[in-house]
């Protein structure tokens, strides 16, 4: 196991509030729920998209947070940003998940009320040239780490009655993208995950968010070992995607695509799937 890092946030004392008008609202009692400080872990925190919704949630002040992610160095700057706990590690790895979890429970002091999973890779090429070690290396990231955390987690959640599961899935996941049948097969089995075990938490007070971006302007791209060379659809920041996960978080959505715009490939596909395919196989 890679040594974790942790940084305590530092908290000031409140203003003492002058009498007068002002002296009424400082008696007043604030909603415990609005002002506590709420936990989170997020996986796949060293870079890109998981770094960016750290950043994010650092800077709300009201998270406890915990960060995993595969580079100790690159992790241990994003938790420095995010006055965030850091826990490296590689999540494909015997027993990682469960390191991961009993670390992250015993941070933050009981159970999460947010996971994002945010940790992924992808390989491009064609598919009969794609080594077997890479399709285990992909599954076993995107899928089964993401799938076994969950599992961890999930029955603290119910108990409290309350949390949140948001997965970042992919674009490629809900149409097929050419080159990319493994980590579209991979994505695509998260998206399927997040509606089959939305309905499975119906009414304990946890919900699925499934969060779908296109393509992101992060390291992904170089690491699966074809850069984006299109023109379109541009690359949005990472830190757009991270807005879209704080949103589905805060407002319980059950289904976020960034940009919004992405919904119609996917309607098309499902409405005619004959001219959607007739389309993907001249432009996609």
């Amino acid at each position: 196991m890679v040594p974790a890092f942790s940084r305590a946030r530092s908290l000031s004392a409140p203003p003492a509030t002058a009498p007068g008008a002002d002296s009424a609202k400082a008696v007043r009692h604030p909603d415990p729920a609005a002002t506590r400080t709420r936990t989170a872990l997020v996986t796949g925190a060293s870079s890109g998209i998981g770094a960016a919704v750290a950043r994010l949630l650092g800077d709300e002040g009201t998270w406890d947070l915990v960060l995993s992610g595969r580079d100790p160095a690159r992790l241990r700057a994003v938790a420095e940003e995010a006055s965030a706990t850091a826990f490296a590690a590689d999540l494909t790895e015997p027993g990682a998940d469960r390191r991961l979890a009993d670390f992250t429970l015993a941070a933050v002091g009981g159970p999460v009320d947010l996971l994002v999973a945010g940790a992924g890779i992808g390989w491009a090429g064609q598919f009969r040239e794609m080594p077997p070690h890479a399709i285990d290396e992909v599954f076993g990231t995107d899928v089964i780490a993401t799938l076994r955390l969950v599992r961890l987690l999930l029955p603290g959640m119910v108990a409290a009655g309350t949390g949140r599961v948001v997965l970042v899935g992919s674009l490629a996941g809900a149409v097929g993208v050419r080159d990319e049948a493994v980590y579209s097969a991979a994505k695509a089995a998260l998206g399927t995950f997040a509606d089959a075990l939305r309905y499975e938490l119906r009414g304990t007070g946890v919900g699925v968010s499934h969060v779908v971006p296109g393509v992101v302007d992060t390291p992904f791209f170089e690491r699966r070992g074809k850069p984006y060379r299109r023109s379109r659809p541009r690359p949005v920041p990472a830190e757009r995607v991270a807005e879209a996960v704080r949103a589905a978080a805060e407002r319980g959505l059950a289904e976020v695509y960034v940009p919004g715009w992405l919904r119609l490939p996917c309607r098309v596909r499902g409405a005619a799937p004959g001219l959607y395919r007739l389309l993907a196989g001249r432009f996609g």
